[in-house]
């Protein structure tokens, strides 16, 4: 029953795409743990947690397709529910090293220390707790995408206005949590941390276990996503994203449907946050930059915007050019990334898979 569900959810390049996300989670732990160094398709353990890093954006590329490919919200401050869910998954990481930090006081962060901060501030409790730190990477960018959200779709603010709103939103954030007495480790953010429920994030176990979650939730955010868009809500979506006047003199609540998909993104992206900061080790205040929120539209532009898969293949292809560009030619990685963007805009409309679908429809 539920098998035929999802295959009713998923058309045939869908299951191609969840069918290559499966293969990963298999074979890269196989490759990794079971394969001696000399083999020449043996993984090293930094080349794990580098696609994991890729499973990650592709899951807030995923996010972003959502809003901005079927319900016309192009938002420049996705990055920041992204930032939001990492720093949540931090805390609870820099709770677990206690008295194994370069000050050793089992109580406070070192940074916390080293500013003579003298008692753990309010909102730092709970974060010893795994299941809270959860709760608190979907609750802290979803409140804030609801709060946002509320207002600016309420009082209708659509097009660039919208887009530049979001963007001085993940500025302002940027610029609050580079101060030191936000409590947040400032400039230099959340680092060194140990473990992850009670697993050393340094053995190659760890790794492989954030990199099939990674996978999975890739999976289950894409799954979702597609359930959205097929649905009835999606549908509306897309009568709002070609026709949204029109939309609303039928009768729908357009504040509402937007409210609900811009809502439920921010809280996927949160999740990719989480998972990022572990395999990472470190979220900093510089996530919060609005480039960062431009490269990811950038992302989905080239993968194919409002097709979900074509999203998470353009981070995995961007990033991977971004991973080699920036260690062979790092003076001109940027003008790279901005000359792809340009030509994507002006001969690919609809992205990579745009033009693989179109090809296959000529032959």
């Amino acid at each position: 029953m539920l098998t035929s569900r999802l295959l009713a959810l998923l058309d045939r390049r869908s299951l191609i795409a969840v069918g290559l996300l499966a293969a990963a989670a298999v074979l890269v732990p196989i490759l990794l743990l079971m394969t001696p160094e000399s083999f020449p398709l043996h993984m090293p353990a930094y080349i794990v947690a580098l696609l994991g890093k890729y499973l990650c954006y592709a899951i807030l590329a995923v996010a972003l397709d959502l809003v901005w490919g079927y319900c016309g919200i192009l938002s420049l401050g996705h990055g920041a529910f992204f930032a939001l869910g990492g720093y949540a998954m931090g805390m609870y990481l820099m709770r677990q090293i206690g008295e194994r930090g370069v000050y050793g006081n089992p109580l406070l962060p070192d940074f916390m220390v080293f500013l003579n901060w003298d008692s753990l501030p309010w909102f730092w409790y709970g974060f010893d707790m795994f299941w809270f730190a959860l709760l608190m990477v979907m609750l802290a960018p979803g409140l804030l995408a609801f709060v946002f959200g509320w207002f600016a779709f309420r009082s209708r603010v659509t097009g660039v206005y919208l887009s530049i709103i979001t963007q001085a939103l993940t500025y302002a954030l940027m610029l609050a949590f580079f101060r030191n007495e936000m409590g947040f480790g400032g400039n230099n953010g959340l680092t060194d941390f140990k473990d992850i429920i009670g697993f050393n994030l340094q053995e190659d176990g760890t790794r492989i276990a954030l990199f099939v979650a990674t996978a999975l939730m890739l999976g289950l955010g894409y799954i979702a996503c597609r359930a959205i868009v097929v649905s009835r809500l999606g549908r509306v979506a897309v009568a709002i994203r070609d026709a949204e006047d029109r939309t609303r003199f039928v009768g729908y609540r357009v504040e509402y449907v937007k409210l609900a998909i811009f809502t439920f993104s921010a809280v996927l992206a949160g999740i990719a946050g989480a998972l990022y900061v572990p395999q990472v080790g470190i979220i900093n205040p510089g996530e919060f930059s609005p480039l960062n929120s431009i490269e990811i539209v950038i992302w989905v532009a080239v993968g194919g915007r409002a097709t979900l898969y074509g999203a998470a293949a353009g981070a995995i292809m961007v990033n991977y050019g971004k991973s080699y560009f920036t260690a062979a030619l790092p003076e001109v990685w940027l003008f790279a990334l901005g000359a792809l963007f340009v030509l994507v805009t002006l001969f690919l409309p609809k992205g990579v898979i745009g033009l693989l679908n179109r090809k296959r429809v000529e032959t």
